[in-house]
């Protein structure tokens, strides 16, 4: 998305998690976004070797917190019209649906992954 206006709100991915968030700036090739709710969970584990636990680092990725920023491609940047909800229901709301996309199927890599994801929910939601 070339044509993002400051302050114009956007559904935009970074890394391997989605956000909804507020156009701060451009940058050029980049846009600058405050996060604002959670689309879709960052995956766990290494995800350039996905589905593996072995001789690979298995890396614990945390969502980005309510308004942090992240420069975000240009081209990872869509438009978002919908109601924006509330940061904690929606972060709840993705940590969900992975976990159940996780408990679908018998694996050492999901299991691994779920572990992970049990360390941050403690950690999100105290």
């Amino acid at each position: 998305m070339d044509n993002a206006k400051i302050g114009q709100i956007v559904k935009a991915h970074y890394k391997s998690g989605t956000y909804i968030g507020e156009v701060m700036e451009d940058r050029g090739k980049n846009y600058l976004v405050k996060v604002l709710a959670v689309v879709k969970h960052p995956l766990q584990g290494d995800i350039h070797n996905y589905g593996q636990t072995e001789d690979v680092f298995f890396h614990q990725r945390k969502a980005l917190s309510y308004q942090e920023k992240m420069n975000v491609s240009k081209s990872a940047v869509h438009p978002f019209e919908e109601e924006i909800p509330s940061y904690i229901d929606s972060l709840k709301e993705a940590v969900e649906v992975l976990e159940n996309k996780l408990l679908k199927q018998e694996s050492k890599f999901n299991q691994q992954a779920l572990a992970n994801l049990s360390q941050l929910k403690e950690q999100y939601f105290r």
